[in-house]
């Protein structure tokens, strides 16, 4: 059983920005997934790179299972409203989509991420636009605004936020296909016909 200390110590190692071992606390989570109220707890460390590299661990872990997010999704919003290091600013953009938000915490999450969009990061600017495409899940809404910006972004930022911005484009533009019968379906449905 991991205690908030030993995962501490593997997210202590190199420099604020480094990734140290937050692809092994990632991987420690999926296996143990209560460990991650500790790696929520550490978003809050005195040590700037813990606390980065805490956030880091979180995005990858629920990249692959987001629902390891919904328990703490209060500590999350909370945690967005006072972020100032670049690095924690990205993977909380990224993550607060994959939490299930009500409409006005969703509207919250949107106006944290807004001004995000002019931050001097280029990869904070980038994640902000990922994370408001992705709170459209959430609080439809925003759908009018946010394609306003992508399309505005994806001819007009940096590299990074313009290809980023025709991807999510595609997405949010693309009418919603019908779900494809199953094979099993089409064959039973044919041998009827016969």
């Amino acid at each position: 059983m991991s205690t908030k200390s030993t995962i501490r110590a593997l997210l202590v190692s190199g420099g604020r920005m480094a990734k140290g071992r937050a692809p092994d606390v990632a991987r420690l989570m999926l296996m143990q997934p209560r460990d991650a109220r500790h790696v929520i707890e550490l978003l809050w460390d005195e040590d700037a790179g813990v606390a980065n590299r805490a956030a880091d661990a979180l995005e990858r872990a629920s990249h692959l299972k987001p629902k390891l997010l919904q328990p703490w999704k209060d500590a999350l919003l909370s945690r967005m409203a006072d972020a100032s290091e670049n690095k924690l600013r990205w993977n909380l953009a990224l993550m607060i989509p994959r939490v299930k938000l009500t409409v006005a915490e969703g509207d919250w999450a949107a106006a944290v991420l807004w001004p995000w969009l002019e931050d001097k990061s280029s990869i904070v600017k980038t994640a902000s636009m990922h994370g408001l495409a992705g709170l459209t899940r959430w609080t439809p809404v925003l759908i009018p605004a946010v394609l306003d910006m992508l399309r505005i972004l994806s001819r007009s930022g940096t590299p990074a936020m313009r290809a980023r911005g025709r991807i999510l484009l595609k997405k949010l533009e693309a009418p919603e296909k019908p779900e494809k019968p199953r094979m099993s379906a089409l064959i039973r449905r044919g041998q009827r016909d016969q």
